[in-house]
């Protein structure tokens, strides 16, 4: 611990005294920004107690109060980051699927076309998402945040961080079901019955590559710059992949097939187009 972060010294914050809740919540928040934007290392040995009641502008004695001792404050920053431990896609992602679309409209046209539009789909989002959490301090705190629950000795606050972990995990996994089965509805698609599986299944895989080709890349930057000139799948045409679409589009034709109660008559490809100019997809 560094000398300065002992106790309260120097003058008290000036201005209206805050609540110790007040308190605590600016701390927190401020603390929390702090590792955002450095990332979180497997210890918290590196956040300096002091940054942190500056950037909160609140006053020292009344953190003091709260915490009298630092890794009192660092077991909280702890729980605190694990409430929020898988950071959200923007809607990047809803804005790629509408020009995708908007760019291959008569791809609605016809059997073979949708199913070439939705690998199309595939290949950009894939890759939109690996880039995104492949480029993010966030999900960097995540993987360090797992890291540093395994380190917790066994008792309360291992339990509490595992607890706000999987919490965290299982909206995320919801979010991620939920857009996917919109996607799938969209496009006339449903799941294979012989899966005997749900969204929530395909999610936790399609999570579950994405995030295992994030950790090798961070060691292996090449895995992030590969591309490879293909047509999986059966695509008739060829063109350029990278290692997190080809994943992504494997994962997603074994679960997912056409659906054949859907007809595709010019009404239902208005209402598709129609729909895309107002779809919020929820953020996985």
């Amino acid at each position: 611990m560094k000398e300065n972060d002992q106790g309260p010294t120097g003058l008290a914050h000036r201005g209206r005294r805050l609540s110790d809740k007040e308190t605590e919540r600016r701390m927190l928040q401020a603390a929390v920004a702090m590792v955002n934007r450095t990332g979180l290392t497997v210890s918290l040995d590196h956040i300096s107690l002091e940054e942190v009641i500056r950037d909160a502008d609140v006053s020292r004695s009344a953190v003091y109060r709260r915490w009298p001792y630092k890794d009192l404050f660092l077991s909280d920053l702890v729980k605190e980051l694990a409430k929020d431990a898988t950071p959200t896609i923007v809607d990047d992602e809803t804005e790629l699927l509408r020009r995708v679309v908007s760019e291959h409209q008569d791809w609605l046209d016809t059997p073979e076309l949708r199913r070439r539009l939705v690998m199309e789909l595939f290949r950009h989002l894939s890759l939109l998402d690996f880039e995104t959490v492949y480029g993010s301090a966030r999900w960097r705190t995540y993987i360090a945040l797992q890291a540093t629950c395994m380190s917790l000795a066994d008792g309360e606050l291992r339990d509490q961080v595992q607890s706000a972990i999987a919490r965290s995990e299982e909206e995320r996994v919801h979010r991620i079901a939920r857009a996917w089965g919109q996607l799938a509805a969209l496009f006339g698609y449903r799941l294979r019955e012989e899966a005997g599986a749900t969204f929530e299944t395909l999610a936790t895989l399609l999570s579950a590559t994405t995030r295992g080709l994030v950790l090798l890349a961070l060691s292996t930057p090449a895995i992030a710059s590969h591309r490879a000139e293909a047509g999986p799948l059966g695509g008739e045409t060829r063109d350029e992949w990278s290692l997190p679409a080809i994943g992504i589009a494997s994962i997603a034709s074994a679960f997912l097939e056409p659906d054949p109660a859907v007809v595709w008559d010019a009404e239902r490809v208005a209402s598709v187009r129609a729909e895309l100019g107002r779809w919020e997809a929820p953020q996985p």
